[in-house]
């Protein structure tokens, strides 16, 4: 049995593509099943009706092309998808190893050691700016969490909504996200105990 890369390579994609680009794989190929059934039985019934083989013909053409661009969006969206991934694992890496954090001087520095990717500078400069996003939140969460511990170590304080209160007066810069906080704070009271 000879192998062949191309149909495993998009077996491959179809796996791993989105559940609406494989439902809307299923109704041409359904659609082309029941065409060869009346092709094959206007062909053996032998009737002098051309005009139902023809346009039997039509549809089963249309049908074969419909298959093949479906086939065509799964493997673009594929490659867009592998494309952004890898343009993010490399701009993540290259922002951790520089310790910069202004984003015009990362997509420059980044673009001028990555020259393959200088035709999408776009889409560089918006993964940047959403790693330095995650950047910034991981950072926020982390200090939240070291001024957490060390304020539960300091109190004796037993409702969760005190040990707020007092964080919040103590530390006023995290009254922008009030659910994260108690969320967090929650789970590491509840650790503690």
């Amino acid at each position: 049995m000879p192998r062949c890369g191309r149909f495993r390579s998009f077996i491959k994609e179809y796996q791993e593509s989105e559940r609406f680009e494989k439902l809307s794989f299923i109704p041409p190929f359904i659609i082309l099943a029941l065409e060869l059934i009346l092709l094959i039985h206007a062909l053996i019934e032998d009737t002098s009706d051309l005009l139902v083989v023809e346009l039997t013909t039509i549809l089963l053409i249309i049908s074969i092309i419909e298959i093949l661009l479906v086939s065509r969006e799964i493997h673009e969206h594929y490659q867009k998808d592998s494309f952004q991934q890898d343009i993010t694992i490399r701009l993540d890496d290259f922002i951790l190893e520089r310790r910069m954090d202004n984003v015009s001087i990362i997509v420059e520095e980044f673009l001028k050691e990555n020259q393959q990717f200088c035709n999408n500078r776009n889409a560089v400069y918006h993964i940047a700016c959403q790693i330095m996003e995650t950047h910034k939140k991981e950072l926020w969460e982390k200090t939240l969490l070291t001024r957490l511990n060390r304020l539960l170590k300091q109190t004796d304080k037993k409702t969760i909504r005190e040990i707020i209160d007092r964080f919040m007066k103590k530390y006023p810069e995290y009254r922008k996200d009030p659910e994260r906080v108690y969320e967090i704070a929650a789970h590491q009271i509840e650790k503690n105990q």
